[in-house]
């Protein structure tokens, strides 16, 4: 199981997550990324790697 979190504050509004997402965890949410699915996520990290901003992280608990 994974952990998925966006820093609000660092969070640009670009959608990368969102487009990017295999498993559509992430939806925009007041021009921020929202991982609205976070129990969808299967660790691949491409959410953290296409974020330009490095608002993600992902935690594997």
């Amino acid at each position: 199981m994974y952990i998925v979190a966006v820093d609000a504050e660092k969070c640009e509004g670009c959608e990368e997550c969102v487009n990017n997402c295999p498993v559509t965890v992430f939806q925009m949410k007041d021009g921020k990324a929202d991982p609205f699915q976070a129990d969808l996520c299967e660790g691949c990290e491409t959410c953290t790697s296409v974020c330009p901003s490095g608002a993600i992280t992902l935690t594997e608990m």
